[in-house]
């Protein structure tokens, strides 16, 4: 009798449930419902539409986010590409299709294609590089996306041709260079009758930017590009007036119109730059405040005599390296509006106060000034055709050995004084020794750049350049700018590749497919909840609880850590449910046997969760070990297998151990809930 009654009072002492853990519970249910909404915020948000309909107030909505689908669910497309190794040696091979497979890597992840799938195949003598791009179901789209190799070359001045025209070659010419002159006469004409302009430019010019320029040219002098405007103009054209003939040079044929002359001082200027932090462009990391002691310094150090040695040795300007700070001849609008005041406003000879623009700290020194006549024109570009139409592989331009396999890095700059983008190129060890001899060998002479065949920039070297730099200037845009240097980056293919095969997947069986995985996934948790509820009772509900927490906290990681959702990602989700569930068949058979041999319900549940713990714990550990070997060594669906049952099991840790754990704690100290039947609990 006084056992018992010891017994009955330690099992009511140890039953009292605190309020700590009354608090953990209900925070673990709340976790669960707003997981729950995070994860599928649909349900929530039809469920406020409802609200609103009856009482006419709504609690917040949230954003429907879809999860990341794989190409199995979602559609996509499936590319099988050869690599031909013809010239590649044997020794070699494999290493190349590694950087084929890098290269392509790179390209779609730039372009933001979502979990892209790529994979090298060497059966049977043959290099293959599989690709799967959810999402992407334009199949001409993937195609450019991977297959796009920069070309990026450096040529030197050649040959015009390697050979003179044949006769029907020539003829050829001819007839095309007549029907492009009677192309431009009969727009000439429809000028000279007074039909609008910028109409005309508007249909008829083939310049890229003429939808913002409106053909409209200014600026031009005797020494600039556009120079032979100018010739025609000061023949005795006067403004407003539409020039009578075409004009062919090596753009093309046009027609063009003197709009205005202004007269303007033309300025031979050079700047020391001091960057810093925050300006745009700036790589030297200085702060505001250390460049401001250097410029102010140099400022007291300047003068007429040392100014290029000390933009040498101090500028930021990356070109000051080969042209120690000298700008040559321009205009004020040339430069960014506060560079361009400050310099109008020096005399000759003088050296500038420190001057801030959105480039950094300058000194400007004004060499000499003079004043020129300026011309505005507005011209219809129209195609002219070449002997290098009609013999396309005939080339001004000879190959050099510097090209884009000897590129390091690639990244968009911005110039100092005009604040026009340009791409500047570092090359690696051997490129900067090839870049340094070509630039010793043509001084004074053009070196072309080509990407894809067509020349982009043409500068005159006006000293050999060493250290492995150079840039590439052209009329581009920011976004061009970018682009550019992003294809760059991402490279040449190391070696050729064909298109063996392509497949588009709809987005009508990957729904098909989705629709099936998930009506298997709901059966599959039904059917595991029934038979816990039938087996263990109470306990199987509270599993169920943990078991729903532990659905929704998987989505939720999935959501958050961007996991890519795959046919084999739900197997995998599935099979660690099973796993969870183990966890609690343990647990609570454990607690049977305690309770059979003779100890209370309480201390049964204790001993049960106790002794359990040790297989648990091993069984979850050798699965991670398994699914980590399979993410490391695998790829593919394999590896989205892998990734969704690690964190399954790492989750169903927590649910089992300490979720059902404090749910059971909370209900064993309810007088009404502690019969053992409630716990399928039976004495031998």
């Amino acid at each position: 009798m006084q056992t018992w009654k010891l017994k009955k009072r330690a099992m009511q002492k140890s039953s009292q449930n605190p309020w700590g853990m009354r608090m953990t519970a209900i925070l673990l249910l709340v976790l669960t419902v707003v997981v729950g909404v995070y994860d599928f915020p649909s349900v929530w948000n039809k469920g406020v539409s409802f609200v609103q309909a009856q009482v006419g107030w709504a609690p917040p909505t949230f954003s429907e986010v879809p999860f990341k689908l794989g190409l199995d669910l979602q559609g996509g497309t499936h590319l099988i590409y050869e690599a031909d190794m013809s010239q590649i040696a044997e020794g070699d091979r494999n290493e190349a299709l590694e950087g084929v497979r890098d290269v392509i890597e790179r390209r779609v992840n730039a372009f933001g294609v979502s979990e892209p799938v790529v994979q090298t195949t060497t059966t049977g003598g043959t290099y293959r590089v599989i690709i799967e791009l959810a999402g992407v179901l334009d199949v001409t789209e993937a195609i450019t996306l991977i297959g796009e190799t920069p070309v990026l070359e450096f040529k030197t001045p050649g040959q015009e041709v390697d050979r003179d025209l044949t006769a029907e070659e020539q003829a050829q010419l001819d007839t095309a260079n007549e029907a492009e002159r009677t192309a431009a006469r009969s727009v000439l004409n429809r000028a000279l009758a007074g039909e609008d302009f910028d109409a005309l430019v508007a249909e008829n010019s083939i310049e890229k930017n003429k939808d913002t320029t409106k053909g409209v040219v200014a600026g031009i002098t005797d020494g600039s590009y556009f120079a032979e405007y100018a010739a025609l103009i000061e023949r005795g054209m006067v403004p407003g007036q539409l020039y009578k003939n075409l004009l062919e040079n090596e753009d093309g044929v046009s027609v063009f119109k003197y709009v205005s002359q202004e007269d303007k001082k033309e300025m031979h200027l050079s700047h020391i730059l001091i960057c810093f932090e925050g300006k745009t462009g700036c790589q030297s990391g200085l702060s505001q405040l250390d460049a401001s002691i250097q410029i102010g310094k140099l400022k007291k150090e300047a003068t007429p005599e040392n100014f290029a040695e000390l933009a040498l040795e101090n500028s930021t300007d990356p070109s000051a390296a080969t042209n120690k700070g000298d700008l040559g001849f321009a205009i004020a609008e040339n430069y960014v509006p506060a560079f361009g005041l400050a310099a109008t406003a020096l005399p000759v000879g003088g050296i500038s106060d420190i001057v801030e623009t959105d480039f950094g700290y300058h000194l400007i020194y004004k060499q000499e000034e003079r004043t020129i006549p300026t011309y505005t024109i507005s011209r219809i570009l129209m195609e002219l055709s070449d002997t290098f139409d009609i013999i396309p592989e005939a080339s001004p331009w000879v190959n050099s050995e510097l090209s884009g396999k000897d590129l390091e890095r690639a990244a968009v700059q911005f110039d100092q004084n005009t604040g026009s983008p340009f791409v500047a190129l570092t090359f690696n060890s051997e490129g900067g020794d090839l870049f340094g001899k070509l630039t010793e060998q043509y001084v004074g002479q053009p070196i072309a750049i080509f990407l894809d065949g067509t020349p982009i920039s043409t500068p005159t070297v006006q000293q050999a350049i060493y250290g492995g730099k150079a840039v590439i200037t052209g009329d581009f845009t920011l976004e061009e700018a970018k682009v550019l240097a992003q294809r760059l980056n991402a490279g040449a293919l190391p070696v050729p590749v064909d298109l063996l095969s392509q497949e588009t997947i709809g987005p009508t069986l990957g729904l098909a497919s989705l629709h099936k995985s998930l009506t298997a996934a709901y059966l599959g948790f039904l059917f595991v909840a029934l038979f816990m509820v039938a087996l263990y009772r109470l306990p199987g509900v509270l599993a169920v609880l943990a078991l729903i927490l532990y659905v929704v906290l998987n989505m939720a990681a999935y959501r958050l850590f961007g996991v890519t959702i795959t046919l084999s990602g739900i197997a995998g989700l599935i099979l660690s449910l099973g796993i969870a569930v183990d966890a609690n068949v343990l647990i609570f058979e454990r607690i049977k046997d305690e309770f059979r041999s003779g100890r209370d319900l309480i201390s049964s549940m204790d001993e049960g969760f106790k002794r359990a713990w040790a297989p648990i714990r091993d069984g979850h550990l050798t699965t991670l070990i398994s699914a980590s070997v399979l993410y490391s060594f695998t790829s593919s669906f394999v590896r989205g297998f892998a990734l969704t049952l690690a964190v399954g099991v790492l989750l169903s840790l927590f649910t089992a151990i300490t979720v059902t754990r404090t749910y059971m704690k909370n209900i064993r100290g309810i007088h009404a809930l502690q019969a053992p039947s409630l716990y399928g609990l039976k004495r031998k």
